[in-house]
């Protein structure tokens, strides 16, 4: 049965819904996967020269068959799927990432995840970012916080962005810290954006960046996660992302805790040359 998409719409139960799914597609992937080895997965390579495994095309394929059924009517949102410009007439829409982090999937790095979001009116209400290879499941429903593997979390109390741990591009963490006159404890690379941005909410990280690249299929459900934390995730207008437009790319994003977002996404502007208004 289709899941209800009115008003009264039960957002913890399409969670739970997305969790169990997200497990399973995680499963599929493991198959694939070769902790500090390459991936027993063929390899192709996109326009541009992106990376998709057959690993990713499996999720995507399961993940497409088993939500379409859940919620009938959503539309369809992945990166490994053709856009339909279709799902822009759509109330909701499911938008999914299959394997976000896949240079890391096939060099053996275990941080990558599995993305799924519900986004109904162009923001999130229910989302799941699950890594398998770390037995690790973020998740959240608007108005019911976060989880990680079923325990509440919440953003990091650190307050000012001297020495906070910041994950993200290097060129771009120290630009801003030299705009804020800071020094900032940097994490190493994580493949992954969503669960770069995941580790925010659970408070592992105070700060993380990602460059101009990003789609709505690597950020909707990691949106949620971080703003049902207590933290937001924003570009660098400094105003709550949409989803399901025609242009799914977004600009330079900046993930914090509520408290630090102005003064991180400030020195982000400085640093990247856009007006401080």
């Amino acid at each position: 049965m289709g899941e209800e998409m009115g008003p009264r719409l039960d957002t913890a139960a399409v969670r739970d819904r997305l969790i169990e799914a997200a497990r399973e597609a995680g499963a599929i992937a493991l198959q694939f996967f070769r902790p500090g080895e390459r991936t027993s997965a063929r390899i192709e390579y996109k326009a541009g020269g992106s990376p998709v495994t057959e690993a990713d095309h499996a999720v995507d394929a399961f993940l497409r068959t088993r939500l379409s059924a859940a919620f009938a009517g959503a539309g369809w949102l992945s990166e490994e799927t053709e856009d339909d410009p279709a799902r822009l007439a759509c109330a909701s829409v499911l938008i999914v990432d299959p394997i976000d982090g896949t240079r890391g999937f096939l060099a053996g790095d275990p941080r990558w995840a599995v993305s799924i979001a519900l986004v109904v009116a162009g923001r999130p209400v229910a989302g799941v970012v699950h890594a398998p290879a770390l037995a690790e499941t973020y998740a959240a429903a608007r108005g019911h916080g976060s989880t990680l593997n079923g325990a509440t979390i919440a953003i990091s109390p650190r307050q000012t962005l001297a020495e906070a741990r910041i994950a993200g591009p290097k060129p771009m963490v120290e630009a801003i810290g030299r705009a804020a006159g800071v020094s900032f404890d940097p994490q190493s690379k994580i493949p992954s954006l969503a669960y770069r941005m995941a580790l925010v909410a659970s408070g592992a990280l105070d700060l993380a960046l990602a460059s101009e690249k990003s789609h709505d299929w690597d950020i909707a459900a990691v949106d949620l996660i971080l703003t049902e934390a207590g933290g937001r995730l924003v570009e660098a207008a400094g105003e709550p992302l949409h989803y399901n437009k025609a242009e799914t790319r977004h600009g330079v994003l900046f993930g914090a805790s509520a408290g630090m977002i102005g003064s991180f996404v400030a020195a982000g502007r400085l640093a990247i040359g856009s007006p401080l208004a």
